[in-house]
């Protein structure tokens, strides 16, 4: 982003621009949140997880068997498939309460946001089948239908990553031992790239070149996927019956759930193998790394817990009590706020984010619409707590 001086604006946004710099510099600073999703299953709840002190902060009621989660690229929604109401609850984060109720098809259970929020994709296990979710309308837009393969009585799609540039989609086929690639522009399958039995959990690397499936079934594998070349190249073995994955947000990590090993298999991304075995909870299914890389949250289903790594240690630092049978299948933290224009730390930053802000999308009502907060003063507040370094 190009960043222009103040004194290059006409009169009424110089006065609007010193004006918001004012308030933000005499306001409260409020940094966003990022708190953990966890969806319990038995419960019918989600609850929220402060993951700056690691406590239960809120308790969301939600449709019947929750399962798989999702949050929004810049943090304002969550996305909950409820299996046995065949619906999506839709929470706001700001409140902490469902706001919109989305019918889908039969079963959902995978979900995932695309890179700018604008669409959610939910897998439908027994229905072979993947929905696609217009966020401005909270509506079904499409359905995609995964194909039956050779020899294979159903696909059963299951978890679901988008890549980082949104063209695509990958769908873990669990009953295949398959990933379908979704082409997002076209909302076909453009190819489909056999794996290892039982795909559960799939995750997209930050730099989208490589996706990692966890392969539930013996012989308990991740496969590495070129997505380039749309071929696995790379199989891990790791303990018995992997189930969720997430990738460190420096890429160099991968984390997997081994659901009937009560462990967390650490990946190294550049050998290829495992360069740590954690033990956490019972049933370890849902996984995903804060945003700063700092901690591993992992949603034990039979302890109804979460466990909380550190990952500079490689050891769990403390146990969650939440409700019953959490999943918490997906990406299930918050990520941080949007950085700015301007160096933080210094006198003039709050200006210049506001006026390369109010230039680039032609006003702050208009900037504030395309990052997706809620109104000015939302933004306002972010970009005081950027500039307070």
């Amino acid at each position: 982003m190009k960043l222009i001086g103040i004194s290059s604006y006409p009169r009424r946004m110089k006065k609007l621009v010193l004006a918001l710099t004012l308030v933000c510099l005499l306001g409260p600073a409020s940094a966003r949140a990022q708190n953990a999703y966890i969806t319990n299953q038995f419960s019918n709840t989600v609850s929220v997880i402060d993951t700056a002190t690691d406590t239960v902060i809120a308790t969301i009621p939600v449709g019947l068997t929750p399962f798989g989660v999702a949050v929004s690229p810049d943090g304002s929604k969550v996305y909950i498939t409820n299996q046995n109401s065949n619906t999506v609850s839709v929470i706001d984060t700001a409140a902490n309460m469902v706001i919109v109720t989305i019918p889908v098809g039969l079963g959902p259970v995978g979900t995932a946001v695309n890179p700018d929020g604008s669409k959610v994709y939910v897998t439908h296990e027994f229905a072979n089948a993947v929905s696609v979710i217009d966020t401005a309308t909270n509506t079904v837009s499409a359905t995609i239908p995964v194909p039956v393969p050779p020899f294979f009585p159903s696909p059963l799609p299951f978890g679901v990553a988008a890549s980082p540039d949104g063209s695509k989609v990958y769908v873990a086929d669990n009953g295949a031992g398959t990933v379908s690639v979704i082409d997002t522009a076209t909302n076909t399958i453009s190819a489909t790239i056999p794996v290892g039995p039982g795909s559960f959990g799939v995750a997209a690397s930050p730099d989208g070149s490589k996706v990692y499936v966890a392969n539930g079934f013996f012989p308990n594998t991740v496969s590495v996927i070129d997505a380039a070349a749309n071929t696995v190249s790379a199989t891990i073995p790791v303990d018995i019956s992997p189930f969720g994955v997430a990738v460190s947000p420096d890429g160099s990590k991968v984390y997997v759930t081994n659901a009937f090993s009560n462990t967390v298999s650490v990946i190294d991304t550049a050998t290829n193998t495992v360069s740590a075995t954690i033990p956490v909870g019972i049933t370890p299914i849902g996984v995903a790394v804060k945003p700063d890389g700092s901690k591993v949250y992992v949603a034990n289903v039979s302890a109804s817990t979460v466990s909380v790594i550190d990952t500079a240690t490689n050891t769990v630092i403390t146990a969650i009590r939440v409700g019953s049978q959490p999943v918490a299948f997906g990406v299930f933290i918050q990520p941080p706020a949007p950085r700015f224009a301007g160096t933080p730390g210094s006198g003039n930053c709050q200006g210049t984010s506001v006026s390369a802000l109010a230039t680039k999308f032609g006003g702050l009502d208009a900037a504030a619409a395309a990052l997706r907060f809620s109104n000015v003063k939302a933004l306002q507040d972010a970009i005081q707590a950027f500039c307070a370094g």
